[in-house]
């Protein structure tokens, strides 16, 4: 009856966290027209931003209401690899051939790689200068680490801006209201706020309920449910032929869920433990993700039906592992 009730509740949880995203979606993408923003800049900062907002209340409420850190943590990291290896091989599916373009692969590709980079950096400054006593690789996330990733961030959002100021805009011919948008938009964001609540609960009941860490289901439950935006944002893009907007989404969410959603969490707690023996492998996974679609998208700017499959194939074997880890056959991050 407990496991039925627990799944009762992340299916209803996701449903709602859907319909926040599709205001969110809506709203956003007018607001980005209204604003004359280029398209990169609305697919990697106003949309990602947007859609992200699940991952970011992840963080907040596992450690401000529920002090697991580790849990919104592992939902960012399960998000990400989500992200990176799902929506993509959907949207392609979807539009056939997903293309980009160079100033993507180049810019926003590569500054992506760097976040996942430095993000792994101040865990590793957390084990090696603040290291928690009886854990082997602990270490204490503190405000001051914390600030490293979201230095980053400001220079990522210095880019944007400087693209946004030598953008050419089209004249819009819809006739926006620029403050009802951002009444839906804030709906959006409070919808989605009560459905991550839910995810979130349901998650430390399924933990409890099999004997397995919360954060295993992080990686999997609620990383797949707050990733629908990102998904329904990308999807959308795609099924419009706008290949760029839809690649920009998803690289866009994943840097600001490692540079933002992560160090929010610390600032919150004022510092936290991380255990590296579980952040390493998963930040593994996803650095070895992230080096087989860039290597895809480099191929002629596109992917193809076959490399979709690929990236498909690839998730479902993280979500074998993850399933392997709750069944207490493999202890790589247990």
């Amino acid at each position: 009856m407990q496991l039925f009730l627990f799944a009762a509740l992340a299916l209803g949880a996701t449903a709602v966290t859907w319909k926040g995203s599709e205001w969110l979606e809506s709203s956003s993408a007018r607001l980005a027209a209204y604003y004359e923003l280029p398209p990169i800049v609305q697919g990697a900062v106003i949309a990602a931003v947007g859609s992200s907002f699940p991952e970011l209340s992840s963080v907040v409420l596992a450690t401000l209401v529920h002090g697991e850190f580790d849990l919104g943590v592992s939902a960012i990291v399960g998000s990400a690899i989500f992200n990176i290896l799902v929506i993509p091989a959907v949207s392609g599916f979807v539009g056939g051939r997903l293309a980009s373009d160079r100033e993507l692969v180049y810019k926003d590709a590569q500054f992506y790689i760097t976040s996942v980079a430095v993000l792994l950096l101040a865990f590793s400054i957390a084990v090696i200068y603040k290291p928690v006593e009886g854990m082997e690789l602990g270490g204490t996330m503190t405000r001051w680490i914390a600030l490293l990733p979201l230095l980053l961030y400001g220079l990522y959002l210095f880019l944007q801006q400087q693209d946004t100021m030598e953008y050419v805009s089209e004249e819009v011919e819809e006739d926006i209201s620029a403050s009802r948008q951002w009444i839906v938009l804030l709906a959006g964001l409070a919808v989605i706020l009560v459905g991550v609540e839910g995810l979130v609960r349901a998650a430390i009941g399924l933990g409890d309920y099999f004997g397995t860490p919360s954060f295993l289901w992080g990686l999997t439950v609620i990383a797949a449910a707050t990733s629908l935006p990102d998904a329904f944002v990308s999807i959308k893009a795609a099924q419009r032929g706008e290949g760029t907007v839809s690649m920009a989404n998803v690289l866009g969410s994943n840097i600001f869920d490692l540079l933002v959603a992560v160090p929010v969490g610390v600032l919150i707690a004022g510092a936290t433990p991380v255990d590296y023996a579980v952040a390493a492998p998963m930040m593994g996974f996803l650095t070895l993700a992230t080096i087989i679609l860039f290597a895809m998208m480099r191929t002629n700017l596109t992917l193809s039906r076959a490399e979709c499959v690929v990236l498909l194939v690839l998730y479902g074997v993280f979500v074998a592992w993850m399933a392997l880890e709750t069944a207490g056959l493999t202890a790589v991050v247990t």
